[in-house]
């Protein structure tokens, strides 16, 4: 059987064959193949819309059954050129591989010819013509860049089989009706204001809950570290960010502030790290202070591109359960070690599996990274080494290191099976070396500290729009922004509902009392909806027996004592279950 991404590859090219026949004057940009099938970008030169993709869809097919084979072409510079004069998009991806010394070729099908590097199949009788379909038009600027034209992309969907592509597009529908820009609308959990700003979200009194429950478990956790927490300010004077590194190699993601009074460059800050090596030097350290922990939930700032912005995914305003350690070389290994089992007790509290990942240096663009070739040679030792000792099972990734150190990052896996990265533990030894940092050792000699940059969950924001698609809003009664509902009947059983409700509330549960005029059965469809864990039906039984009948998402559970309701809600609340 062909490579999956054979099919997509050969596809992609059957798709622009089919578009170029609709409208001989497209100008053709790239058709690459991605997770869940291919796309190509386009300049059209006449309108196309999705109610297209059925005759596209019937003309790809019926070029599949002419058992069309991909002939290869090596060609110089100027017959690529001769080939594509009349596609501009084809003659600066020439010119670039002209100036590279790259070869440069083409491949053939029937009667349609696309520069190309190849991977396809053999012939197109090898794919399944109910393996694929046209999935959506979106538009791209060329290049990824705004300064360029927009193009039109036509994204396809193609698997190895047409089984696997119901079940990819099941999967897609199960994640619609669980986005959490979705559900937290309905649920009543943030909103964004175009008055406020793009990425910066705005949390109700039900969606601050879900947020504080989070940010209270990570405080509960770094106590467990013994990480001591500080407060650290949000602008900051470009110096500190220049001594850091972040100036050179994050300032395009830094977002600049400027004041009517100093004519400081200022910026608010992207990460913590600057400002904690500033608490450290505030004061001189021997050997036998260290470990020095700090954590921190200050707001973090990035200007996010406007298309990159994804509900609580990707914003531009956000927390973190930041922390940072310094520390002697000797203390790294029980210090992420220590990080490790409690980001793995985490993700078992909140039920997402997870595995590891060891990101390191892009050896082919070592200008990206801050320090010399030694440095990183030791610190990826180290953490390889590490992982390797404790026998944890993990992945290699080039490229994905942060610009000053490699980093261990923990990917967690929702219930939908993808995959989010999360909590991160990154060594550091560039910064500390640059902020000049020091302790005094046993042997009275001055040395630098190795600083070890974690987070546990990462951003409360992110990791809530993480679980409000994990749970599907149905959030555990730890977290649920409402626990308890309380519905009485009718409304001569309100007086005893209220007082159920003020006892909720005096336990410090997260109560709401339903005083519509609704039916019981509207009340408990809206505490359904609502996803709320449990309600409390109040009628003539229960104000006469003085008690209530609990109710759940899971059915009903039975009468009981309000005390004994509450005790239990504490017990899955203490326990986080």
């Amino acid at each position: 059987m062909a490579h999956i991404d054979h099919i997509r590859h050969s596809l992609a090219h059957l798709l622009a064959t089919a578009v170029k026949e609709f409208d001989p004057g497209v100008k053709l940009a790239i058709g690459p193949t991605i997770d869940t099938g291919f796309y190509y970008d386009l300049e059209l030169g006449k309108p196309l819309s999705e109610k297209d993709f059925p005759a596209l869809e019937k003309r790809m097919k019926a070029l599949l059954k002419e058992k069309l084979s991909f002939e290869r072409i090596d060609a110089t510079a100027a017959q690529a050129r001769e080939e594509f004069k009349d596609q501009p998009y084809k003659l600066e991806l020439i010119d670039e591989l002209e100036n590279k010394g790259e070869k440069i070729t083409l491949y053939q099908t029937g009667t349609f010819i696309d520069l190309c590097r190849g991977g396809h199949v053999e012939n197109t009788s090898e794919i399944d013509p109910k393996s694929f379909k046209l999935d959506r038009i979106a538009g791209a600027y060329w290049r990824g860049s705004e300064k360029n034209k927009m193009l039109t992309r036509i994204y396809g969907l193609a698997f190895p089989s047409a089984e696997e592509l119901a079940g990819f597009e099941a999967k897609r529908e199960e994640a619609r009706k669980r986005d959490h820009r979705k559900l937290g609308k309905e649920l009543d959990l943030f909103v964004f204001s175009e008055l406020v700003g793009s990425g910066m979200p705005l949390f109700t009194p039900r969606g601050n809950a879900i947020r504080r429950e989070i940010v209270n478990y990570s405080r509960e956790l770094n106590q467990e570290l013994s990480f001591d927490e500080v407060h650290t300010p949000n602008i900051n004077k470009a110096e500190l960010f220049k001594i850091s590194g972040h100036y050179d190699k994050y300032k395009e993601d830094m977002l600049k502030v400027s004041s009517q009074y100093v004519e400081d460059e200022m910026f608010l800050k992207p990460m913590n790290c600057p400002q904690h090596t500033q608490i450290y030097a505030s004061q001189p350290r021997s050997y036998r202070d260290l470990p020095i922990r700090y954590a921190d939930f200050a707001t973090l700032y990035r200007d996010e591109r406007p298309g990159e912005l994804s509900g609580l995914t990707r914003l531009r305003a956000f927390a973190q359960d930041d922390g940072h350690i310094f520390c002697r070389e000797d203390q790294i290994e029980e210090e992420i070690e220590k990080i490790l089992g409690v980001v793995q007790k985490a993700l078992q509290t909140y039920k997402i599996d997870s595995w590891m990942r060891l990101s390191l240096r892009d050896p082919q663009n070592k200008e990206k990274y801050l320090g010399a070739d030694e440095v990183w040679e030791k610190s990826q030792s180290i953490m390889r080494g590490l992982l390797k000792a404790k026998k944890i099972t993990h992945k290699e990734a080039e490229g994905e290191a942060a610009f000053y150190g490699p980093k261990i990052d923990i990917m967690a896996v929702d219930v939908l099976g993808r995959e989010w990265q999360i909590s991160t533990i990154q060594l550091d030894f560039n910064q500390p070396a640059r902020f000049k940092l020091a302790y005094t050792d046993r042997d009275g000699a001055e040395k630098t500290p190795v600083m070890i940059h974690r987070a546990l969950i990462g951003s409360p924001e992110r990791f809530m729009g993480i679980l409000i698609e994990h749970y599907a809003g149905a959030f555990p009664v730890w977290l649920a922004p409402v626990q308890v509902k309380v519905l009485p009947i009718g409304e001569a059983h309100l007086p005893y509902a209220r007082g159920v409700f003020e006892g909720l509330k005096g336990a410090k549960l997260r109560a709401e009392l339903d005083e519509s005029a609704e039916t019981l059965g509207k009340k408990i469809r809206n505490a359904k909806t609502e996803k709320v864990p449990y309600f409390l039906v109040i009628g003539d039984k229960e104000v006469e027996g003085e008690t209530v009948t609990v109710e759940g998402r899971e059915g009903q559970v039975g009468a009981m004592p309000l005390e004994d309701f509450i005790a239990r809600v504490w017990d899955e609340s203490g326990n986080r279950t």
